[in-house]
């Protein structure tokens, strides 16, 4: 299975650049993903923008606060789930200051709230993108490392 994150705008924070980076490449091994940054417009269009970056057989996972809140132990289940459907992507999409529209949401396979806690939208791809690898390597039974 593929990772395809789309998210709204690009990161700013430098440390938050970094972070992502680095779980980028560490996700790499297992899920290789590929990074889709879109233009800050308005919901409507970002959602246009969104839903055409979204393959058709694709599993969707929208962050949302108001989403279900997983545990990390729920999460490695989830996404091994996702990896044993047959599908051969996953979609994470993650709005921008306004959040995602609800044809975004109508989308989502799996509507995720990190907590119910609001993050600068750079900060939760990278909070998205450790809890990905801590399941990966929750399911794979590996420790996880730093």
């Amino acid at each position: 299975m593929n990772l395809t994150l789309v998210a709204v705008d690009k990161m700013r924070e430098r440390y938050l650049c970094e972070g992502c980076e680095r779980l980028i490449g560490k996700l790499k091994p297992y899920l290789p993903v590929n990074l889709v940054e879109i233009k800050p417009q308005s919901m409507d269009a970002e959602a246009r923008v969104m839903l055409e970056r979204i393959d058709d057989d694709s599993i969707v996972w929208a962050l949302d606060r108001e989403g279900e809140m997983l545990s990390s132990m729920q999460l490695a289940q989830r996404l091994a789930a996702a990896a044993r459907s047959g599908r051969r992507r996953l979609t994470l999409v993650i709005g921008g200051a306004e959040g995602l529209h609800r044809r975004v949401l109508e989308r989502a396979d799996l509507r995720w709230s990190l907590s119910p806690l609001t993050f600068l939208h750079e900060m939760a791809r990278l909070i998205a993108l450790e809890q990905l690898y801590r399941a990966i390597k929750i399911e794979r039974g590996e420790p996880y490392h730093r």
